[in-house]
């Protein structure tokens, strides 16, 4: 009797450098359950380096705004608190990226 067992290709490995440009973003006022803490909160597609397109968080906005065209590197913050023993969720958002001094 077979396992069914399937050996998976994942394919050539990629690493990302992590920077892009915002082509396009909205500000998210009614968040899903879970994120209204964090609300009002800005959600944008972001065209990285290497062609490809994600949806992210920007993070890390002060008075400025964000804008189409806009560099943004990617930073890891804090997503979400789960559960009674409050564990901390990590994952990507993205920033501007910060002047040279």
């Amino acid at each position: 009797m077979e396992t069914g067992k399937k050996q998976v290709d994942l394919g050539e490995r990629f690493t990302f450098a992590g920077t892009g440009e915002v082509v396009s973003y909205t500000t998210i006022q009614d968040p899903p359950e879970g994120y209204e803490d964090q609300a009002p909160y800005v959600l944008a597609l972001v065209k990285l380096d290497e062609g490809v397109m994600i949806t992210a968080q920007i993070t890390d906005l002060d008075s400025d705004s964000v804008q189409i065209g806009d560099r943004v590197e990617m930073v890891t913050r804090k997503l979400t608190t789960e559960g009674a023993r409050g564990m901390i969720i990590y994952g990507y958002k993205f920033r501007k990226i910060l002047p040279r001094q």
